[in-house]
């Protein structure tokens, strides 16, 4: 028997991800609560709206899903993703104010288990497609440039204001505004102060092996510490200094507070720093080191112009890890008054509001992936940069 070269292969990973789709789609979509507190009843997709508006959406998801199959075309199944993620976000449009039409005031209407995780199957297509296409740096920025265009205007519209997670927005808009800046400032600036400590101790750690060798164990030992055990002791610590020292307080050193939180995570963020410069100096070719010194370059020359440059991929990488480490540990900074999207998290918490929850947790997961895409641009660019060089 002879088989068709016709035959379409279909991608493992596409087959898994079409199933857990379909699967997802029996699961309840969207929620509808008497108030924000209470728990909801589950609203299937089909049923959200009227017909005419919840088919044509749910053929787009399913036609989505559909795409990702085949293995020889990854942009077709990039195509999936990009066609389902709206088909998604058109379901919740068309949803939320027809289930809240005669509901009651306080009515509360949030997406449901079956759109979160559709909603994952789609990234993961997504995240596989790409994988296939390879796209460069540059189209990888543009993509993640758009994607976050289309999310700020749809925002922008008012087009799901009705869910509830939006409704606890409007009502806390100065605070959010609040936290989100306290936020960036605690992952923003533990990565600034990290890096301008950690990358002269990691090129002395990769000068003197003495000192690497008492330095790496102490930082390694650093991160052993669990993230809610440094916050706490972080406390005691910066409240002696608060009340020793003249003027600290002033400046805002206090045992609880912003001063704290950032401490620890500057603590966190060392080990990273300097391991990844160490290991990136390291890498240098022995043949580079020796063409440096045949042209004769000073040692400081040699750092800036050699080791540098082509250790900087590692280095970035190290400071990635440090900045989607903190974006998510900024986050318990919300327990000893750090503020930040924490705050919201824990807020929900003790009010048993998952909405709540989800305004501080969802712009920290947003961030915490633009951050990395945005960093292994940064980090490709730096391998390609040396390479170009050098032709």
């Amino acid at each position: 028997m002879v088989l068709s070269p016709y035959r379409m292969a279909l991608s493992a990973p596409g087959v898994l991800f079409t199933a857990l789709g379909l699967g997802a789609l029996l699961l309840p979509y969207m929620t509808i609560a008497a108030n924000r507190i209470v728990a909801g009843d589950g609203v299937m997709a089909w049923q959200v709206a009227a017909p005419g508006a919840t088919w044509p959406a749910v053929a787009v998801i399913v036609t989505g899903l559909l795409m990702g199959l085949p293995a020889s075309m990854p942009r077709l199944r990039l195509g999936g993703a990009v066609l389902g993620i709206p088909g998604l976000i058109a379901l919740l449009i068309q949803g939320a104010p027809a289930l809240l039409e005669g509901a009651g005031e306080y009515a509360r209407v949030s997406p449901g288990i079956g759109f979160w995780c559709l909603l994952a199957v789609f990234m993961l297509l997504l995240a596989d497609a790409l994988a296939g296409i390879a796209p460069g740096p540059l189209a990888r920025g543009g993509m993640l440039a758009a994607a976050l265009a289309g999310l700020a205007a749809i925002l922008w519209s008012g087009a799901l204001s009705d869910l509830s997670v939006l409704q606890e927005f409007s009502s806390r808009r100065d605070a959010f505004v609040s936290a989100a800046w306290r936020h960036l400032g605690l992952a923003f600036g533990s990565l600034t102060a990290a890096a301008v400590i950690g990358f002269p101790l990691g090129v002395l750690c990769h000068r003197r092996a003495q000192l690497r060798g008492a330095t790496l164990p102490v930082l390694s030992f650093l991160q052993t510490i669990p993230s809610l055990a440094m916050f706490g002791l972080m406390i005691p610590v910066l409240a002696w200094v608060g009340t020793a020292i003249p003027g600290a307080q002033a400046i805002g050193i206090a045992g609880i507070g912003f001063a704290p939180a950032f401490l620890a995570l500057v603590l966190y963020s060392l080990l990273p720093v300097v391991g990844n410069t160490v290991a990136g100096l390291a890498a240098t070719p022995v043949a580079a080191l020796e063409a440096a010194r045949g042209m004769g370059m000073t040692p400081r020359q040699r750092l800036w112009r050699v080791e540098l440059p082509l250790g900087l991929p590692i280095i970035l990488t190290g400071l990635r890890i440090v900045l989607v480490q903190n974006i998510g540990l900024a986050v318990i900074a919300g327990l000893i008054g750090g503020g930040g999207f924490g705050t919201f998290v824990f807020q929900g918490l003790n009010q048993t509001a998952t909405d709540l929850i989800l305004l501080g947790a969802l712009p920290t997961v947003a961030l915490a992936l633009t951050a990395a895409i945005a960093m292994d641009i940064f980090v490709e660019l730096a391998r390609v940069i040396p390479d170009t060089g050098h032709d």
